[in-house]
């Protein structure tokens, strides 16, 4: 029987064609080359492993760069987003605002420096001088309204000082500046209109004479007072205040920490009248003290008598000593 060479193999017998082995296919899922590796029978040369470990290794690479594509798309879609809205708030920011703070307001201040003005010309008059004070209303009256703004021209009159008290606007251009005025020794207020526009101003007609804000009635405190500290305190804040009202350096610092300035000889001191101290901790305390003071003479003009005043003092005690750590006005009420 005639045998078949060495070198030729039976395709039909081993599954395969002529060559060999079918190369890997890189996109083969793992169990997939497993099982091409069991069909190839165990090759000797180990192909079924390497088959595996090419495919894994592709499948990797392919992994890695659909994480960088989908990381650049998320980019350019979160930047393409984030751009418009940038643009329009930006856009808003720079609109003018549309609310309150855009809108005109009557200048106040501008128009109670120019009420102030006008009080010194409208309430210091004199028959004597009437057509001076025509002449000075002139410049603040507006056109066509009546130049001595309701004087007759008769009488006299003396402004001792005015403040402003209030403004109240009606819009942007017309307000009312109520002023607190003492005038021929009597306080009362005087609202005064005025017209404002870029900058310009007028009187616009005649002022309102309005009476004085009422006297409050000030309720009595109540106070725990401590009368032994009252009659230590005494002698220490006599020497104190004598050295407060001749601004003496050197006494100062024994009785006040820090040392206090002093008023310099515009007054002399009287007399403690009173010290009240309430009840509180025995190292430190807030007392008042009610103080004569001599009024000194002018030139060639007698004293001026006396005056009574009432200050707050903070107090500190140190080494057995009380210091005046502050001074200041009270609000407590006058006692009798």
């Amino acid at each position: 029987m005639a045998r078949r060479s060495s070198g030729v193999v039976d395709a039909g017998a081993s599954g395969y064609p002529p060559g060999g082995f079918p190369p890997a296919d890189p996109w083969d899922t793992p169990d997939e080359k497993g099982r091409r590796g069991k069909r190839r029978g165990g090759s000797r040369d180990g192909g079924g492993d390497r088959g595996g470990w090419g495919g894994s290794g592709g499948r990797w690479f392919i992994y890695v760069g659909r994480a960088i594509l989908w990381a650049f798309l998320i980019v350019v879609l979160v930047n393409g987003v984030r751009a418009p809205f940038e643009r329009f708030t930006s856009e808003r920011s720079n609109t003018p605002a549309t609310g309150d703070a855009a809108k005109p307001r009557f200048p106040e201040a501008a128009a109670s420096a120019y009420a102030l003005s006008f009080a010194q010309v409208y309430l210091n008059y004199d028959q004597a001088t009437a057509s001076n004070r025509q002449q000075q209303l002139a410049q603040f009256v507006a056109g066509g309204i009546d130049p001595q703004l309701g004087w007759d021209g008769t009488g006299k009159s003396v402004l001792q000082s005015a403040y402003v008290a209030s403004v109240r606007a009606n819009d942007d251009q017309h307000g009312i500046v109520t002023l607190l005025v003492r005038a021929n020794e009597r306080l009362f207020q005087l609202a005064v209109p005025v017209y404002a526009k870029d900058g310009a101003m007028a009187i616009t007609g005649r002022p309102a004479t309005l009476p004085p804000p009422p006297t409050a009635s000030v309720p009595q405190a109540a106070q725990d007072r401590d009368s032994a500290l009252e009659a230590e305190l005494r002698q220490p804040l006599t020497d104190f205040f004598k050295a407060y009202a001749a601004s003496d350096a050197g006494s100062l610092q024994r009785y006040s920490d820090p040392p206090a300035t002093g008023l310099g000889n515009t007054v002399t001191f009287g007399q403690i009248k009173d010290v009240a101290a309430p009840r509180g901790d025995v190292a430190s305390r807030t007392v008042t003290a009610t103080v004569v003071w001599q009024i000194p003479a002018g030139q060639g003009k007698p004293a001026g008598g006396t005056l009574e005043q009432t200050y707050q003092l903070a107090m500190v005690k140190k080494g057995g000593y009380w210091f005046v750590r502050d001074i200041q006005g009270s609000t407590l009420p006058a006692g009798s």
